[in-house]
This record gives C-alpha cells, structure tokens and sequence, in this order.
C-alpha cells in the first residue's frame, strides 16, 4: 500500500523482453535506502516487485498484462517515472491510500492555467466516472491529486507548482496517457451502493 506521494523522479535504464515478462530497469536514489528484493515498489502508481536491486538501480519482472493494461507498455529507455516506496507501519499518511493497482488509463485533455491555477483535464473511460468525487481523492500515475471538478467524461485536477517540479506530471501534456487508480473508499462505496 501507498500514499500517493511521490518520492522521487527514476529513469528507466533498462527494458528486456523475456517471452511474457519483461524486465524493467530503474535508476533511483532515495528509494534504493532499505529497498530489498521482494519489496513493493510503486512505479508510475504500478505496484512493482523488486526482483534485483544493485547500486543505483532496481529492476522489476513486469507481465504482458500490466504493460497493456497500463501506461507502463509505453516507457522507453531515459523516460523519467515517479516512485514510491510502500508504507511501513507508523508512517504519516500525507496523501490517501493507494493500492498500486491500476484500473484504467486516461488521457490528458487539455494542460493550461485556470486564474493562476494549473489544471490538467483528464478524460476516463466509460463506466469509469462513477468513483470520480469532486474534492475526493484520485492517483494519476501514482500521485495523489484532489479532484477540483467532475463533468460528464473527464474530470480536473489542479496542480501546486511543487507537485509539477517533483512528478513525471511537468513533462505531460495534451494526448499523454495516465495511469488512473481511483480511490479505494470511493470504488467500495459504488459497490455498496443499492443503485
């Protein structure tokens, strides 16, 4: 489990198709400290397992089903990625819980400023706006964003200069696919709901 704040910016090293898996190689800094093998990383809000680590670099075993269910299918060598190390028990919980897993991808609309804010428009599957929840908590590509506003097939969310500069978000624009995990507590109250 996750919080969706992003600890720092990796850079892909490597991809190695293996058959169905593919090896995904990652330079990181911070979150090499106390990362192991068997450890859950997320990665661009994936929830990947270490499977090696080595002095500047961890590497992950990643299905066909997750590079095509995800934006992960698309990373090239040198794209930088957000990552995020799992909680540990007694760990703030500065952004909302996020699971790693994702469950669509959506594509960036329109990247502009509204007044002196910066909003991303972002455009979701149908059957997927449902667990959208204005002033409610969403993860694109792992980070944990607030939703400013829902309308009928995409929603916004505004951005603070500090999330811009420390996310793979400064680099996005128009066309650009996200990895969308919708809140937890969102997706179980649709469940629960007798609609």
């Amino acid at each position: 489990m996750f919080t969706g704040i992003i600890e720092e910016l990796g850079k892909v090293r490597g991809i190695s198709r293996q058959g169905n898996i593919t090896l995904l190689t990652v330079e990181a800094d911070k979150v090499l400290e106390g990362s192991k093998t068997g450890d859950s990383i997320a990665v661009n809000g994936v929830c990947l397992t270490v499977v090696k680590k080595d002095r500047n670099a961890l590497s992950f075993e990643v299905m066909a089903q997750t590079l095509n269910l995800t934006g992960l299918g698309s990373l090239g060598v040198s794209d930088r990625v957000n990552l995020e190390r799992s909680l540990k028990l007694g760990d703030r919980i500065s952004g909302h819980f996020v699971l790693g897993h994702i469950d669509c991808t959506g594509v960036i609309r329109k990247k502009g400023f509204v007044g002196e804010n910066l909003v991303f428009e972002i455009s979701s599957p149908p059957g997927f706006m449902k667990f959208i929840i204005p002033k409610g908590s969403v993860a694109l590509d792992g980070i944990s964003l607030t939703v400013a506003e829902k309308k009928t097939n995409c929603f916004n969310v505004c951005i603070i200069p500090h999330t811009l500069k420390n996310t793979t978000l400064s680099f996005k624009g128009p066309s650009d696919r996200l990895n969308i995990e919708f809140d937890i507590l969102a997706k179980t109250a649709c469940q629960n709901s007798p609609l």
